[in-house]
């Protein structure tokens, strides 16, 4: 587009006739301007820029929301994040295009544990991309292990699992080749040197999740004060809660966290992975600090039968993946829009509309909203 002057600008986009969510609101009949991705204020746009909208999408009353970010997802649609095939971007780019219509516009692929060949080949072709029209934008790649507990590996191939030597760093290099692309790792912060491990990872700007862990609390504390800031999948493949001795679990609650650090948690809101009951105790506890995730599976999207996990086969049966020939649950095979509706529906979640009080319960199956009118 031109401006005024015959000079070259980005087009401005306005929605109309929106529902936008803005804190814990859902206001009716409004508009939204984007330009080239951002929003902007249409007052400053007028009177300061003299534009108005080069084009209209009227919403019909529709919601307009962010899209979902799904940092831990394993493949989908037959693509499998830890297998090096010889076109790895193309099934990046299926992928992507196949989430977004399950509300997902940005993602992290992971791999699993797989030997050093693999990270090798697959990580230089994941480079970090912008989204759109195409598909989900790529935030960088999720490396789920090996530097995890043989104990609590879950579906992750115990032949492949790795320890750190004297020079703890140098082997995580080894180990994956460039990180260029990583912008998350899942490690087991009881290892041997961990720390060391986490504080150079977390001097690169990639963030260190604790998981796959039989850390108590007092380790993961300290984990914590050298950078980690994450937790993958919590309740899942780490120690139980006790109440001398919490574990990991224990962080969302903790008083020996660094001052202005703030924890974070990936829950698998599947179903199948967490029990209701578990994803009341930990959103009421750390509200803030949830993050749901898929942890999905190559399987997402095919339905029964077997397919593969990085080095390891995996069993689909109905709404549970297993590792085939055992009853260990291998990742999900629900999308991310599943597992929100089942945390609507496990936790009653409360949204306001206007005057209105808005809460979200399940009818026959069916997500219902159901209003009330607002105490002053």
């Amino acid at each position: 587009m031109r401006d005024g002057r015959g000079t070259v600008r980005a087009p401005v986009l306005q929605f109309t006739n929106c529902r936008i969510l803005r804190g814990r609101r859902l206001l009716r009949w409004e508009d939204l301007w984007v330009r080239e991705g951002h929003i902007v204020d249409p007052e400053k746009l007028f009177f300061e820029e003299r534009l108005v909208a080069d084009q209209q999408r009227d919403c019909g009353g529709c919601i307009l929301a962010p899209g979902f970010i799904d940092v831990q997802i394993n493949g989908g649609f037959g693509v499998d994040f830890s297998q090096a095939t010889e076109d790895v971007s193309s099934g990046v780019a299926l992928v992507a295009q196949r989430i977004l219509s399950h509300g997902v516009t940005s993602f992290c692929p992971t791999l699993v544990t797989s030997p050093p060949e693999i990270y090798h080949k697959v990580l230089p072709q994941i480079p970090v991309k912008s989204g759109g029209p195409h598909g989900a934008g790529v935030l960088g790649v999720h490396l789920e292990g090996p530097f995890i507990s043989r104990e609590k590996r879950g579906a992750h191939p115990e032949a492949h699992l790795r320890s750190y030597e004297a020079n703890a760093f140098h082997d995580v290099l080894a180990t994956y080749g460039s990180l260029d692309n990583v912008r998350i790792v899942t490690l087991a912060p009881e290892l041997g040197r961990s720390h060391e491990v986490i504080q150079a990872l977390t001097a690169r700007g990639i963030c260190v999740s604790l998981g796959h862990s039989v850390a108590n609390l007092r380790v993961a504390e300290e984990a914590v004060q050298s950078g980690a800031t994450f937790i993958t999948h919590l309740f899942n493949a780490m120690l139980p809660f006790h109440h001398r001795d919490p574990g990991i679990v224990g962080l969302l609650t903790s008083d020996r966290l660094p001052p202005g650090r703030h924890i974070f948690y990936g829950m698998i809101s599947d179903g199948m992975h967490t029990n209701p009951a578990a994803l009341r105790i930990a959103h009421r506890a750390h509200p803030q600090g949830m993050v749901l995730v898929t942890d999905a599976v190559p399987a997402l999207g095919l339905g029964n039968g077997r397919h593969t996990l990085g080095q390891q086969e995996v069993e689909v049966d109905g709404l549970t993946a297993y590792v085939a020939g055992t009853k260990t649950l291998s990742g999900s095979i629900a999308p991310m829009d599943v597992c929100v509706r089942h945390f609507l529906q496990a936790t009653d979640f409360v949204m306001l509309d206007d005057s209105l009080h808005v809460r979200a319960t399940y009818i026959s199956g069916e997500l219902v909203w159901q209003a009330e009118e607002a105490r002053q």
